[in-house]
């Protein structure tokens, strides 16, 4: 995807980062956001009113809260991207506003589901987003949860098993010649699954080239053995389906994953499409992780 967005000056500096021992003067001056000589007029009131520095930056209109934001997470090994330096799309709210009440509610629940699937079983490894309709924010979900998990330090794969109508490329700029349809028909390896070099520990499978057949391709055994290998090298796998609204890829890619979450759209989704939806993956022999109601 990508220029990468590089947010450390040099490779020193991220260790020193990473330990929390930089100033945060020194990060936002390496970052750009700060000039050196701006810096001696917030030490000064810094001392006189016993502020910390970025409180006294912003009191002098030369820094924004969010700036101050920005160089902590590289302060505390919590790295995030600035809007409009990265090709990432700003749909990704988890990469660009991490304190905000979306991704607020995104870390829920990332705790919730560490609580109810991930952690439950040492089998439990892939979890399958599906949702009744195009639209409801499926595809946002998975993404932005596959964000807040790889945040977590957890080695994070997103896979686009959606491969009538892919998104996930698009979200992260990759390049979608080869991903899931080339892995199914023996056309490609594990070198498909594409690093995120600006979120450390993310890594996304896009759907690749548009199949004919994608159902066959999702019922064959190499779907299941694919996942089986990736749960060896990954410690979480998110898998974004299609719409289960006229196909059964979604049901099948449950199956496979073993558990799927539904995501509802407020005042759009219909009750008995999410119940059908709950219903089907039942008889597949998925479980129902949970519901998410979708207001972003």
């Amino acid at each position: 995807m990508e220029r990468s967005n590089v947010i450390y000056s040099t490779p020193a500096g991220n260790a020193a980062a990473a330990r929390g021992e930089r100033s945060i003067g020194a990060i936002l001056i390496d970052a750009g956001l700060l000039k050196a000589e701006a810096a001696e007029p917030i030490l000064r009131l810094q001392r006189e009113q016993d502020l910390r520095f970025g409180d006294a930056a912003i009191q002098l209109g030369l820094l924004k809260k969010a700036d101050i934001e920005y160089a902590m997470s590289l302060q505390f090994d919590y790295p995030y991207l600035l809007r409009g330096e990265s090709p990432l799309s700003e749909n990704l709210v988890a990469a660009y506003a991490p304190f905000t009440p979306q991704v607020e509610a995104l870390r829920a629940l990332r705790s919730q589901l560490m609580l109810r699937w991930f952690d439950t079983d040492i089998s439990h490894k892939a979890l399958a987003i599906v949702s009744a309709e195009r639209g409801e924010g499926r595809s946002f979900i998975a993404a932005n949860l596959a964000i807040v998990f790889s945040q977590l330090g957890e080695r994070t794969l997103l896979i686009d098993a959606d491969m009538r109508n892919p998104s996930q490329h698009a979200l992260f700029g990759l390049d979608n010649r080869a991903g899931l349809s080339a892995l199914l028909t023996g056309r490609g390896g594990p070198e498909a699954a594409q690093r995120i070099p600006a979120l450390r520990d993310l890594s996304v499978l896009p759907a690749g080239a548009q199949p004919p057949n994608p159902s066959e391709l999702l019922a064959r055994p190499e779907f299941t053995q694919l996942l089986q290998q990736l749960s060896k090298e990954y410690d979480v796998l998110i898998l974004d389906t299609p719409a289960t609204a006229g196909n059964s890829d979604s049901q099948t890619i449950a199956r496979c994953a073993g558990g799927a979450m539904i995501v509802a759209r407020k005042n759009a989704s219909r009750f008995m499409r999410v119940r059908s939806i709950a219903e089907l993956a039942i008889q597949n022999s998925a479980t129902i992780v949970g519901t998410v109601l979708d207001d972003f």
